[in-house]
């Protein structure tokens, strides 16, 4: 079954001035609840987890985008496209996409081709532009990624010691939805020269390709920012899972604060670090470069020495306990509002061992000196993502709430 996937962006953000909502030292238990009832409205869209395209992926959430020529009736929808809100922008698979969208060129008229790294895995592929519209929302002229391997790959990327995530084999997705804390997939880094410039914009003429600096406003963009309207942010809803399910149904609902379906409610805000990050603290220890991510399969932290917890001979990269072990972590903003998240992880080889589910709230694996919050988090939790500088109930995003 799945190996690891995990696609918290590996961007760097050199983002200032983020608004912190609601100073104070607050803290809250954070107990699990299962929504209630299936919420309606054009800013709805229907999620899935279930085993995606190549029919081996565990605990990841799908939805349908469309996709259109910029200003026309010509679209196409794309299915089982991943609900990422670690990364930031939409990635199309070239194989998946039948329209000829218009490619964006640099300054000296050769196509922008974009490298973007995430935890474990890169994407490839040139910057095109997309009319996109999810349930009744709709953005238009938006940069996306069409990830493609015709362009050969220079070396600035390959450097990077990741593995490719280019085909439906190894994306195990037909794409990823980027709809995490930031507007951008980079930020200020990739618009400057020189050697601040992280390098995940390249100018690719036909003799190969150079970093160039790119623009706030020519990145890769996170479409809900550009909704007319429930743009500021998104909510996830999922219900609880307490056994192995082989589907799972839930919402993706844009905005916040913006209509009847996606008030705050009694949810708690947790403003990130200008890195996108919080601190978990696990036994008595805070590890701040911690993150909530629906892109990540499991809870992902630390390691076995740390935790007490074997690891997976079969599955690496994954814990194996002889029997299931509950687990607390504290997290807490940098507004000083803290909760208890209380969490469950089971022996991933027995899990995986029965070929037909691919839904498990108690999957858990490794991640040194940090904490990753992956789709079980999201599981019976009614979980806000904020984006930037956008305004919402909860004051400015970014941030997370449950």
């Amino acid at each position: 079954m799945s190996a690891v996937q995990r696609f918290q962006a590996l961007s760097i953000f050199l983002i200032c001035g983020l608004a912190v909502a609601c100073g104070g030292s607050n803290s809250h238990t954070d107990t699990a609840t299962t929504p209630v009832a299936t919420p309606t409205g054009q800013n709805v869209a229907p999620i899935s987890v279930n085993s995606g395209p190549e029919g081996n992926y565990v605990d990841a959430a799908f939805a349908g985008v469309t996709v259109c020529l910029p200003g026309t009736s010509e679209c196409q929808t794309i299915d089982d496209v991943l609900v990422d809100t670690g990364s930031y922008g939409l990635r199309i698979l070239s194989s998946a996409l039948t329209l000829s969208l218009p490619q964006q060129d640099s300054s000296a008229g050769n196509p922008v081709v974009e490298c973007l790294p995430f935890l474990a895995t890169y994407t490839w592929g040139p910057v095109q532009a997309a009319d996109v519209q999810i349930a009744g929302e709709k953005a238009s002229s938006v940069p996306i990624q069409v990830i493609n391997d015709n362009f050969t790959v220079p070396k600035g990327c390959t450097d990077l010691g990741l593995s490719p995530a280019n085909t439906v084999q190894t994306l195990g997705a037909n794409g990823i939805l980027g709809i995490g804390l930031y507007a951008q997939d980079c930020g200020s880094a990739c618009s400057q020269t020189g050697s601040s410039n992280p390098g995940l914009y390249y100018d690719c003429p036909s003799s190969g390709c150079e970093v160039i600096a790119e623009g706030l406003t020519q990145q890769v963009q996170n479409p809900v920012a550009l909704f007319s309207s429930d743009n500021n942010g998104v909510v996830i809803e999922l219900p609880m899972v307490s056994t192995p399910e082989a589907t799972l149904s839930g919402s993706l609902i844009f905005g916040i604060g913006t209509e009847s379906n996606n008030a705050l409610g009694a949810a708690k805000v947790y403003v990130p670090d200008a890195y996108g990050n919080f601190t978990a603290t696990y036994k008595g220890v805070a590890y701040s470069t911690s993150f909530i991510d629906s892109g990540s399969n499991g809870y992902f932290f630390l390691n076995a020495t740390t935790t007490g917890i074997p690891d997976c001979t079969d599955q690496t990269g994954f814990y194996c306990p002889t029997s299931t072990q509950n687990l607390t972590a504290t997290t807490e903003g940098t507004n000083g509002i803290s909760g208890t998240v209380n969490f469950s992880v089971a022996n991933a080889d027995a899990l995986f061992a029965n070929a037909s589910d691919f839904v498990f709230g108690d999957l858990g694996g490794l991640a040194p000196n940090s904490f990753d919050f992956g789709l079980p988090f999201f599981f019976g939790r009614n979980v806000f993502v904020a984006i930037e500088n956008k305004s919402t109930p909860g004051g400015t995003g970014p941030y997370w709430a449950y």
